[in-house]
């Protein structure tokens, strides 16, 4: 195999990411997909994780194993799940105390890329930066203490926002890569330094492989059959439950179809929000709506082409500091999008762009009621030109093999060649690029 120009077989990187595949969550599952292409283009790669589920902390990994080339460590005790805050600040700190200890006793490292899997393991990885003289990429998957402050976690006075917010410029410095996600979180970080030099704007991509399928599965698709859903209208949401990305609307105005037996409102993930989901069922018995867990990688390939219809949900507030990439999997499996939140978004920005969904509000339940019938009576053939031109939009520009090669050249250059951006000219390429536009595109108007 031909080795990019630059880059030796014997140059190490070092990925840090409390979850990682074969658990669910989505930034582990991300980060192991740029770890395989790092190791395809000769790295040796090898990665700090968590030895127990993020979501679920009895689910037990390998400490040690080699996957696709790269080689996995996982630490025990650096993960208790999700279950309340306390255990989550626990997890990650013990995480990142691990980690530093363990990256101390490596022989060999040239590199070392993370995200926000722990929030603020950054300052572990700056830590070892100066320790050890290397250059470090931060992959920002969502803000803190932006959102902290956004769900009334802290205030954005309060001294526990001082020290995150020192912490994230002391980590943005130290980086010598930066890959936002949208062009709203691209222009925050913008608000807190000068990082147009060394910033890459980019979505994360679906997961194409694993959704890849000969055809469409709709009538005989084994998701469907198991949990009965056969000639039903399933209107989904699929992924993280979490106040960042409320429901509220959807539940009460699903309330009023609870007597409709063609339609079903089906919810499959985790989080703290899924208790609201869970009690909603038992609070109006809900023959019609049903909660399920995470699925596996293998089976997302079933799970999300079981919908009709695929729910995206941002807070109101939320826009640039979280980013869901459940849109890009709805997208991959040729389904329209149902988007609650507010305009502009990301989220928003595809749907007015290509037609491809609805937009409601939060808050608007006359108006989510009046958008969920019209989209039932839209002709099958018109949702399915709809999902199509959705999956074709991603092929051609949101794809997997496209951002993970984008995104793998960028840190690549940042490792091996540093100085070779063009500044602020090489900023505004990113956010021209493929899927990102930098000005809003004029809303479409929603039945």
């Amino acid at each position: 195999m031909n080795q990019p120009a630059g880059v030796s077989p014997r140059k190490t990187l070092l990925v840090i990411s409390q979850t990682f595949v074969p658990d669910p969550a989505s930034v582990g599952q991300h980060m192991s997909d740029v770890a395989a292409e790092m190791v395809r283009r000769g790295w040796d790669v090898r990665v700090f994780t968590a030895a127990r589920g993020y979501e679920d902390p009895t689910v037990r990994y390998p400490r040690r194993e080699v996957w696709h080339g790269m080689k996995i460590r996982r630490l025990p005790l650096a993960s208790f799940g999700k279950k309340n805050l306390l255990l989550r600040v626990l997890g990650a700190a013990a995480f990142m105390v691990q980690c530093l200890l363990a990256e101390l006793y490596t022989h060999k490292v040239d590199a070392i890329f993370f995200s926000t899997s722990p929030p603020m393991v950054g300052i572990v990885v700056s830590l070892l930066r100066i320790f050890r003289r290397v250059p470090i990429a931060y992959w920002a998957m969502d803000l803190n203490p932006d959102q902290l402050i956004q769900l009334g976690k802290i205030k954005s006075t309060s001294l526990t926002a001082g020290v995150l917010e020192t912490a994230n410029r002391i980590i943005l410095r130290q980086s010598a890569l930066i890959v936002t996600l949208d062009r709203f979180m691209a222009r925050r970080l913008l608000r807190r330094s000068d990082l147009r030099h060394k910033m890459v704007v980019m979505p994360p991509w679906p997961h194409q492989d694993a959704m890849a399928a000969a055809d469409d599965l709709a009538a005989a698709n084994p998701f469907r059959v198991r949990h009965g859903l056969e000639g039903k209208f399933v209107i989904m949401y699929s992924g993280n439950h979490s106040p960042s990305n409320p429901l509220r609307t959807l539940l009460d105005a699903a309330v009023t179809f609870k007597n409709d037996p063609q339609l079903c409102f089906l919810f499959v993930g985790g989080g703290s929000g899924k208790q609201e989901v869970e009690g909603t069922i038992r609070q109006h018995g809900l023959a019609n709506m049903l909660s399920l867990p995470y699925q596996p990688l293998a089976d997302l390939r079933y799970s999300l082409r079981a919908a009709d219809v695929h729910v995206v949900a941002l807070g109101d507030h939320m826009v640039g500091i979280i980013h869901p990439c459940k849109i890009y999997g709805a997208m991959a499996v040729a389904r329209p999008i149902l988007y609650l939140g507010p305009r502009p978004s990301h989220i928003s920005d595809l749907l007015d762009r290509h037609g491809i969904g609805w937009q409601v509000t939060h808050g608007d339940v006359p108006g989510l009621i009046k958008v969920i019938d019209t989209i039932r009576h839209t002709p099958a053939a018109e949702l399915r030109r709809m999902g199509k031109v959705a999956q074709d939009v991603l092929a051609r520009n949101l794809s997997q093999h496209a951002l993970c090669t984008r995104l793998c050249d960028a840190l690549e250059q940042a490792f091996t060649q540093p100085g070779r951006r063009s500044g602020s000219a090489f900023l505004r390429h990113q956010l021209a690029g493929p899927g990102i536009d930098p000005a809003p595109p004029q809303p479409r108007k929603t039945p």
